[in-house]
């Protein structure tokens, strides 16, 4: 009986709001927070899989298309 307004909650807000309001924190996240939680994990993959060369390679690709 005790988490009787937890689920009364859960029912008429939904799993993911409640959850996110018991967090304390909102849904959202804001850009720079996510970016600075991307660029370790996108630095790895481009030393790992060469991905420099792959962008540059891309980039010369477009720009001869273009006819520059």
């Amino acid at each position: 009986m005790a988490d009787t307004a937890l689920r009364t909650m859960i029912r008429t807000r939904g799993r993911k709001a409640v959850f996110a309001s018991l967090s304390g924190r909102p849904g959202r996240r804001h850009p720079l927070v996510a970016t600075a939680m991307v660029l370790p994990l996108a630095a790895l993959l481009v030393v790992a899989f060469g991905g420099w060369e792959a962008v540059v390679t891309q980039a010369s690709s477009v720009g001869v298309m273009l006819g520059r």
